[in-house]
């Protein structure tokens, strides 16, 4: 059956006029498994492990060398007598991670604005949960790994990975109602806000003024620039550049920057869905009633113009920026990021008494740390009449959620990067963060099957609030 055009005069062609058509068929051939594996939602957290594995296999195999060769691998740019050159793990952690942040900063800030962040009483359990979920980890690693040469390693296992923690309960399918779902990514969006604040105040050398100064410069033309109306995305790269370059020369880790400009960016639209339909009705009505022997080339670019504008403004810059960009750096920073870092040689016998303090503390923080601290900071709130449990949700989902929560991996793995210098301690940190994730991993998902029962359809004999009571009782 033929596809008709919008002005109904001829079908749409099934091909572009220079494609060679068997070739044509083969590239779509070939591209439906992968467009079916993308539309997974644990798709991301599955390349995530695919990556950690293939880091771990390369680095304990007889071609480690390679491994280590390759992200020691020299980049840099010069101009005339000016010369910056950095290796390229420095490129991913540093440079390729700020767009993690800024993605991070927008989804923080559309929480805010309207999603559950928006009311206190919908925030107050996911962000207590949260806290408790960050305090109680970093101070099991500080009992078991406080000393001075291992104690900046607390924020380590302070932190949840939302990838790998969405598709384990995705994985649990009908048994996670999507009330779970919610909270999971809003206690998951508190904890990278913390993190972050984390990162900023503690894993940040001596501030310099002057970069700081650079900094702002950047931030201020941001701002500039949204006060002057300015709607083209690429055009804010630039101010954006500067102020991650005064960051940097400031002592701030790098990834702030990507942060602080995700935080500044506009979350409401200009013209929103109505505003589009509208504007672009009567644009295409006047299309179809003029006749394609009259239309200009001019008249229908200046049209074009007109509905990509409206689609564009359709959606707020940050709604946009994240659908655009989410996938990228789900499916390739993220991957990249983990391959750079999960690489770790494992051998026991070369783990000394203070690293394997470090793995220790690492792992305990996650597994036990983080139920503890999520189960027990919603007790309270809920028992101070802080925040209330959504309809449907009971302790052994809390339980569950903490459990899940568990999950360190990507942030984690990061702090791991800015806590220690030594090699061999920040080794024994990934393996213990590893290590913690795939324990959490499993719990959660063991715990999933016993805990939680399927939620029912509307025509079930037994509804998911019945299941609920009967449980309890």
């Amino acid at each position: 059956m033929s596809t008709e055009s919008s002005l109904g005069r001829s079908p749409l062609p099934v091909s572009p006029p220079e494609a060679w058509e068997p070739l044509l068929r083969f590239t779509r051939l070939a591209r439906r498994p992968l467009e079916r594996f993308l539309g997974i939602e644990a798709a991301s957290g599955i390349l995530l492990l695919v990556a950690a594995a293939v880091a771990l296999v390369w680095a304990n195999s007889p071609w480690a060398e390679s491994y280590v060769h390759l992200w020691h691998t020299p980049l840099g740019v010069r101009v005339g007598a000016f010369t910056f050159e950095r290796p390229l793990e420095w490129v991913v952690n540093d440079g390729l991670m700020v767009i993690f942040f800024f993605v991070v900063g927008m989804e923080i800030r559309r929480e805010i604005h309207h999603g559950e962040l928006s009311e206190w009483r919908r925030a107050a359990l996911p962000a207590a949960a949260a806290l408790g979920g960050m305090l109680a980890p970093a101070g099991l690693y500080l009992i078991f790994a406080g000393a001075p040469a291992t104690r900046s390693g607390w924020g380590v296992p302070m932190a949840t990975d939302i990838a790998f923690a969405v598709g384990i309960l995705t994985l649990l399918g009908k048994r996670v109602p999507a009330a779970l779902r919610v909270l999971l990514l809003a206690l998951a969006v508190i904890d990278d806000l913390g993190a972050i604040v984390v990162i900023a105040l503690f894993y940040s050398s001596g501030v310099s003024s002057s970069g700081l100064l650079v900094a702002a410069a950047g931030f201020g033309g941001v701002l500039a620039m949204q006060r002057f109306g300015v709607r083209t995305k690429l055009a804010y790269v630039p101010p954006s550049i500067v102020a991650w370059a005064g960051i940097y020369v400031a002592g701030v880790h790098p990834t702030i920057a990507g942060v602080l400009v995700g935080l500044v960016t506009p979350v409401r639209a200009w013209l929103g869905p109505d505003g589009f339909v509208v504007g672009v009705r009567e644009k295409l009505e006047h299309l179809a009633k003029t006749s394609t022997d009259t239309l200009s080339s001019h008249e229908l670019a200046e049209t074009l113009r007109h509905v990509d504008v409206a689609r564009r403004e359709a959606m707020s810059p940050a709604e946009s920026l994240i659908e655009t960009l989410h996938p990228w750096v789900a499916f390739g920073i993220m991957p990249v990021f983990a391959l750079a870092n999960a690489g770790v040689r494992i051998s026991g016998g070369s783990l000394d008494p203070t690293s394997w303090r470090v793995l220790t503390a690492v792992a305990v923080g996650l597994v036990v740390g983080k139920p503890i601290g999520v189960l027990l900071a919603s007790w309270i709130a809920l028992r101070l009449r802080l925040g209330t449990l959504p309809l449907g949700m009971g302790l052994r989902h809390l339980v569950v959620l903490g459990v899940v929560a568990g999950v360190g991996f990507t942030m984690a793995l990061f702090i791991a990067q800015l806590g220690f210098s030594d090699a061999s301690l920040l080794a024994a940190a990934k393996l213990g963060v590893l290590a913690a994730s795939g324990c959490a991993a499993i719990g959660g998902l063991v715990l999933g099957r016993l805990l939680l029962t399927p939620v029912r359809t509307a025509g079930s004999a037994q509804t998911a609030d019945e299941a609920e009571s009967s449980t309890e009782a």
